[in-house]
């Protein structure tokens, strides 16, 4: 069930990380399949940093952030393949 619960706050974490990066946003489907990837990005990151977010809030505040750098990194690499 705890799998569940990433997929879904990976998938609202995607869209909001889609609305908050204007212009970095790539389609709902894209989003939603990078806030899934940003989910573990984002913990991977805060474990780095040594910042634990416990709870349904933390895990999406930690979705959304690795969504936001992943949205980031893909808009950088999207721009320079495109010049």
């Amino acid at each position: 069930m705890d799998f569940l619960w990433y997929i879904i706050i990976g998938i609202v974490a995607g869209f909001v990380a889609g609305k908050l990066m204007r212009g970095g946003g790539f389609g709902l489907i894209v989003n939603l399949v990078v806030g899934i990837v940003g989910g573990v990005l984002g913990g991977w990151l805060f474990g780095l940093l040594g910042i634990s977010a416990g709870g349904i809030i933390g895990g999406l505040i930690t979705s959304v952030v690795g969504a936001i750098v992943l949205l980031w990194i893909a808009g950088i690499l999207n721009r320079s393949v495109n010049r």
